[in-house]
């Protein structure tokens, strides 16, 4: 079966996504010498929160690090509807983590292995406060 990833939801993009980078921080923050798993839990929650990812995309944005393209999918992720209001953030913040996970999930659905490497790396950076 073939997907057509440019006309997927932006919810189903931003679900592949949460997981995606999700794996990407685990193997970080194994690599970094992480290994008890309270430990690596907390430290998890720093890159995955709606916070820190939605903090990543308006760097991003505002630093001009996506391509025309790359903005549409954050636009669509950061306006798509997904019926739940989250717990613990505000509304805002929760948008633009999805964008933030749909512009992941695109490119790992793309088999964009080089930009989704980078994309995640520096996002890693930028939650660790390594930004440029």
């Amino acid at each position: 079966m073939s997907l057509d990833v440019k006309q997927m939801k932006s919810l189903a993009l931003a679900y592949m996504g949460d997981a995606i980078y999700e794996v990407h921080v685990r193997e970080h923050l194994l690599r970094s010498g992480k290994v008890k798993p309270n430990q690596l839990h907390r430290s998890a929650i720093t890159f995955v929160s709606a916070k820190a990812q939605a903090a990543v995309i308006l760097h991003w944005l505002e630093h001009n690090s996506l391509s025309e393209e790359e903005e549409k999918v954050v636009s669509r992720g950061r306006n798509a509807k997904s019926g739940t209001i989250p717990k613990n953030t505000d509304v805002q913040t929760y948008r633009y983590s999805t964008a933030f996970e749909a512009l992941i999930g695109y490119h790992y659905l793309l088999d964009n292995e080089t930009r989704l490497k980078e994309l995640t790396e520096w996002a890693i950076q930028f939650a660790e406060g390594r930004n440029d």
